[in-house]
């Protein structure tokens, strides 16, 4: 009787609960026990020792600079572009536009975002043959869009789109009277960004741009369209591991691959929830 009653709030979260361990956890358990195990069913560590192999470790470290650079290069034009969009009219429509098309150009990729870069700007493609008209050949130095190069400018094409939409909310949340109090104090444009807006949004950043590392690093289909031959990232990698006629003799090396890539993704994330936390509270 004058027990505690038990809340059945979380009842609401019983489908998303269940999902999570469904589609995230259940196949993350197994593929990690797969890790540990030969083909015949018997314990070992030498799934992981084979990740030393040339191959594997040249793909990982173009996974990790493919993901830091469209990283860093998304966040930055795209930061850009969200401040421009909150500068100006709230209830716009520019805004609308601009927010409605990065809604949509984040989301697209796979095959038809190759063959829409293979068609404005391939070998063969519009822009491609316009420039040459007028005397200017992009591909005078090779055909650079079937390798790492052409990635990333591709992965830009989604990365940018996500950072304004991610990024956007804190840019919101700046307050024009904080600049306004900076300037009655005699403070500069750059005192403002410096002190006040700048420590604020760096957070937010940050945060935005390690989303943006593991959206890249975890992207495979894209540059499986892209580029078809080989493995210059570590999906890719994966993938030949497990369909290869070697890779059917190890199915524990593409797991422990895979498992390498849930490492890295999982202190990406944490990274990013702890700098989301902190953003959240002067957001309230």
């Amino acid at each position: 009787m004058g027990g505690r009653r038990l809340s059945l709030n979380w009842i609401g979260a019983v489908p998303f609960l269940v999902y999570v361990a469904v589609f995230l956890l259940l196949p993350t358990s197994i593929i990690t026990a797969g890790a540990f195990l030969k083909g015949d069913g018997s314990a070992t560590l030498s799934n992981f020792q084979d990740l030393s192999r040339p191959y594997v470790i040249s793909a990982t470290v173009n996974s990790i600079l493919l993901s830091a650079l469209t990283a860093i290069v998304g966040a930055s034009f795209g930061a850009l572009l969200a401040y421009a969009i909150a500068t100006g009219n709230p209830q716009g429509l520019l805004r609308r536009v601009v927010v409605s098309a990065a809604g949509v150009l984040a989301q697209f990729g796979g095959v038809t975002l190759a063959f829409a870069f293979l068609a404005s700007i391939g070998p063969a493609g519009l822009v491609t043959i316009l420039a040459k008209q007028y005397g200017i050949n992009v591909y005078a130095g090779g055909f650079w869009i079937y390798d790492i190069r052409g990635l990333e400018l591709v992965y830009l094409y989604f990365q940018i789109p996500l950072m304004v939409l991610v990024f956007l909310p804190a840019v919101d949340g700046i307050k024009p009277q904080w600049r306004e109090a900076a300037e009655s104090l005699g403070g500069t444009t750059w005192h403002y960004w410096r002190y006040v807006a700048g420590p604020l949004l760096a957070p937010a950043f940050l945060g935005c741009t390690l989303l943006l590392f593991a959206n890249s690093f975890s992207a495979y289909a894209t540059a499986n369209a892209l580029i078809n031959q080989g493995g210059i990232i570590l999906p890719q990698q994966i993938a030949n591991a497990l369909s290869s006629e070697v890779g059917l003799h190890e199915p524990g090396f593409a797991k422990a691959m895979a498992v390498t890539m849930i490492v890295i993704v999982v202190m990406v994330t944490v990274l990013y929830s702890l700098l989301q936390r902190r953003t959240s509270k002067w957001l309230q």
